[in-house]
């Protein structure tokens, strides 16, 4: 059974193994101290929620929350910006017992909702659309980076 909880500094260690799996998913090198800066400033900072699923006492999954704003609805909104299961638990809804809880924290706190990025060959596309998710298809994304 998956159990589904909001990460603290104490979560950091187990927390910090999975990021790093995350990042090298996306052809990043692997850095397991950065990852766990990374992670501790934003928690430190509350900049970010980060959702943990564990199964058995053990970490195999976590989804990272942003907050930012709808100007328009003048509401708090979370990007969902990170989504990560280990490859040995996929498929078993861990991914789908992430976005609920999400979900369920945007209505507890009245957000207006969640709002999420994927790349365009990412088979998750099909759980985000299953689980109420809508694809923009009115507005184009732009991206300047500095680098």
């Amino acid at each position: 059974m998956v159990t589904v909880y909001k990460a603290g500094l104490e979560h950091l260690r187990e927390l910090a193994t999975l990021f790093d799996k995350y990042r090298v998913f996306y052809e990043q090198d692997s850095d397991l101290q950065a990852a766990e800066n990374f992670l501790q400033e934003r928690l430190t900072n509350n900049e970010s929620i980060i959702l943990v699923a564990d199964i058995d006492g053990r970490a195999v999954g976590f989804t990272q929350l942003y907050t930012s704003f709808s100007s328009v609805s003048m509401l708090p909104i979370y990007i969902l910006n990170d989504l990560y299961v280990e490859g040995e638990h996929r498929k078993k809804r861990i991914g789908e017992a992430l976005l609920n809880h999400a979900k369920k924290l945007c209505r507890e706190n009245g957000f207006k909702g969640l709002a999420l990025e994927t790349a365009i060959n990412n088979p998750a596309q099909k759980l985000y659309e299953r689980l109420g998710w809508k694809k923009d298809s009115g507005y184009f994304h732009y991206f300047w980076s500095a680098q």
